[in-house]
This record gives C-alpha cells, sequence and structure tokens, in this order.
C-alpha cells in the first residue's frame, strides 16, 4: 500500500512536471510570434506639403490607438538619408533598406493633394485626395495602398470630407496587416531555381530564355491615367521546363492599378520554356514595364 500510494503520487508529480514543461514551452513559442500591437510602423512623407504633413498627422495620431508608431523626425531623417528619385516607385530590395534604417516592421508613404478639377460634364470642383502606400520591412512589398478621393463645390469642403475618412482607413490599415503579419510568418521560402546567367559567362553559352510566344501590352490604368502617373513596374516570374508559369511577384510597385495590370497580363501569356543546349530548364527572369501618360494632339 504503501509503494501503491508512492507510486501514485510520483505519476501526479510527473502530470504537473509535464504541464508545466507544455506551458512554458507555449510561452516561449508565443514570445516569438510578434503580436501587431508589438509591430513598429513609420509614417513617411516624402513631399513635405502642408497638406501631405497634415493628413499624415491626423493619420497617425488615429493609427496609434492601434499601433506602435516611431518618432516621425527620427523616422524621417534615416528615410531622406536614401534619397530615392522617386519613393512611390520602389523595389522590394529599396523597401528593406528603408525599413532597416528606419528599424521598423511597416512603413506608410503618405501623399495627400487639393486641387482645382474641371470635366465636361461637370462644372469647376475641387477635388482633395490622399495617397497611402503601406509596405513590409521584411518583405520589401507593397502590402496595402489605397486611394481617398472627394470632390465639393470649395477646397475647405472637399478636405473636410478627406480628414473625416482617416479613422475608416486606419482601421483598413490594421485589419491588413493583422492578415499580412500572419502570412509573412507562414510563408515558405522561395525554392531554388536557377535565373538568368550574364551575358558573357560559360552558362550563356548555347543558353535561350523564356519568352512568350505573344507578347501582350499590359493596361495603363484610368486611375493612373487620371492622376498622370509616371511608373515603372518590375515583376519576377518562374517558368517551369515544360512552359508553365508556375509564380509571379512584383519587385518594384508602383500601385494605381498598375501592379496588377502587370500580373494580369502576364498570368495571360504562354510561354516557351528556357533552354540550354536544347534541353529545357526552369527559370526564374525579371520583366519591366514602363508606364507614362501620352498626351494626345
Amino acid at each position: 500500500m504503501r509503494i501503491f500510494n508512492f507510486t501514485t503520487e510520483t505519476q501526479k508529480h510527473r502530470e504537473k512536471i509535464k504541464i508545466s514543461v507544455s506551458l512554458c514551452l507555449y510561452g516561449l513559442m508565443f514570445l516569438f510570434v510578434p503580436t501587431l500591437s508589438a509591430q513598429k510602423l513609420a509614417l513617411l512623407v516624402p513631399e513635405k506639403t502642408e497638406q501631405s504633413v497634415n493628413y499624415a498627422g491626423k493619420l497617425e495620431t488615429s493609427l496609434s490607438a492601434k499601433l506602435k508608431i516611431l518618432d516621425a523626425s527620427l523616422s524621417e531623417t534615416a528615410f531622406r538619408a536614401e534619397n530615392y528619385e522617386n519613393p512611390f516607385n520602389l523595389t522590394t530590395g529599396e523597401s528593406k533598406i528603408i525599413g532597416a534604417r528606419v528599424g521598423c516592421d511597416y512603413f506608410l508613404l503618405v501623399k495627400a493633394i487639393n486641387q482645382r478639377r474641371s470635366t465636361f460634364a461637370k462644372a469647376e470642383f475641387y477635388e482633395s485626395y490622399a495617397v497611402v502606400y503601406v509596405a513590409s520591412a521584411r518583405t520589401g512589398r507593397l502590402v496595402f495602398w489605397k486611394l481617398k478621393s472627394f470632390e465639393a463645390k470649395t477646397p475647405a469642403a472637399a478636405d473636410k470630407e478627406l480628414f473625416a475618412s482617416v479613422d475608416n482607413l486606419s482601421t483598413e490599415i490594421y485589419e491588413k496587416l493583422k492578415a499580412v503579419g500572419a502570412e509573412e510568418l507562414n510563408e515558405k521560402r522561395a525554392q531554388n531555381i536557377e535565373e538568368l546567367p550574364a551575358e558573357d559567362s560559360a552558362e550563356a553559352k548555347n543558353f535561350r530564355p523564356p519568352l512568350p510566344y505573344q507578347r501582350i501590352k499590359p493596361e495603363y490604368t484610368p486611375l493612373a491615367s487620371l492622376y498622370f502617373v509616371e511608373a515603372t513596374v518590375d515583376i519576377e516570374i518562374e517558368v517551369d521546363a515544360s512552359g508553365k508559369l508556375l509564380k509571379t511577384e512584383i519587385v518594384r510597385w508602383a500601385g494605381f492599378g498598375l501592379d496588377e495590370s502587370v500580373t494580369e497580363t502576364i498570368r495571360r501569356m504562354q510561354w516557351r520554356p528556357a533552354s540550354r543546349n536544347g534541353k529545357s530548364l526552369p527559370m526564374r527572369v525579371l520583366l519591366r514595364y514602363n508606364f507614362k501618360k501620352i498626351e494626345k494632339d
């Protein structure tokens, strides 16, 4: 009986130890999964107009209730050290550099403008709009893009509507970052696939790159045309040995629907696979598309 009781108590003790260890391991695992509230966000205003600064300030106030916002002056100093020609048309590599410089997990690029407009269908009016880009410092990708635009008879009335929409926008950003954070943690590593060889290298001998059987031009979207957007979109694609398109990824983003336009166009094309010495092989290549509004005479 004595031995039985000892054994029973020992089993209970062991079970308690197991539970304690499990809880500790769970706690440690939880520590390594960053919550969104712990993620650091930087708001950047590349064009220091009064409208942009005021809008970014209101957006920062709204977001600070949900996320950790870095000091604006320090973030701006680190950002401007890179001096990119078009900060609204960055590559994923440039975005990673900005994220590392600033010390953030995500950064926002904000631009706001109030302008007078007129159309054939409408008399003179004022448009107040804001463009917000959200990029991941981890992947460099554009994870969120939004244009908020309001029209009114006076500049003040248009501004009032734009600034009143800030809280809704900050909620959209917050919800998007929650989803993106989970996706980035679960993302699989890129597969090992050959890239285009240098022209004078040994690998370039008897090499033929993957090519579409028919080239299709991506649409310059009506939204990009309306705002006179000039941008370059770079896209990486992976084509297998049979010519099947395996993956596409935008590696220089532009917003205004141009990234989606390029991606959709690439997916509509039929591809001839790369080959070396007559043997087909999988390949990753970079494609570039330049967009600019051409005024008609």
